[in-house]
């Protein structure tokens, strides 16, 4: 049975309020109805698309708590914070970090995402990388979302380091590792 524009709307609006992370796809089939018909609730409801939706809830959320770098260096969106402990970031790959041959995701993004994730779990004003070491397990294509999520191993306040793992997965898949030596000041 379908369910009346007024009311899917209504319903519409308290999912995402729920959920912002949900996806218009996982909203269409939840509300039986087209993509498009999701996308048009959305503009009538100025309701933004999931990667605004996305960004605005980690600004509110780690404009006060990432302390090493601004939010907008972060490569990919923040969307857990846990100083000095864990953090979990997503990217989408898009047709601008592929190369166009075979449309797989240039490395440096990867290591990008994982290592500006390991700067901004540091709880300190300075954190520098100090020393990597790096894994790419499978190649990354367009349009598929890596999700990192570093996790701190040991902090030496002694000499100043941070040790961060950081792995990156694609639906529940390891694509990236990588173990960082963080200086912090």
């Amino acid at each position: 049975m379908r369910i009346a524009k007024k009311e899917r709307q209504k319903l519409l609006t308290s999912t995402i309020k729920e959920n912002p992370f949900i996806t218009d796809e996982e909203l269409a089939e939840k509300f039986a109805v087209s993509v498009q018909t999701i996308r048009l609730d959305r503009l009538e409801l100025s309701i933004p698309e999931l990667r605004e939706r996305i960004k605005n809830v980690a600004e509110k959320r780690f404009e006060d708590e990432v302390r090493s770098l601004p939010l907008e260096e972060v490569i990919g969106e923040i969307i857990d914070m846990n100083l000095d402990k864990s953090a979990i970031s997503i990217f989408d790959v898009k047709e601008e970090h592929v190369f166009k041959r075979n449309k797989i995701a240039r490395g440096h993004h990867l290591f990008a995402q994982a290592n500006s994730l390991a700067v901004a779990v540091i709880n300190d004003e300075l954190a520098l990388t100090a020393k990597a070491n790096i894994q790419f397990i499978r190649s990354v294509k367009q349009d598929e979302r890596v999700i990192a999520k570093a996790k701190v191993r040991k902090i030496n306040a002694d000499h100043g380091r941070t040790f961060v793992d950081v792995q990156s997965f694609v639906n529940n898949e390891l694509v990236f590792q990588g173990e960082f030596e963080m200086y912090r000041s």
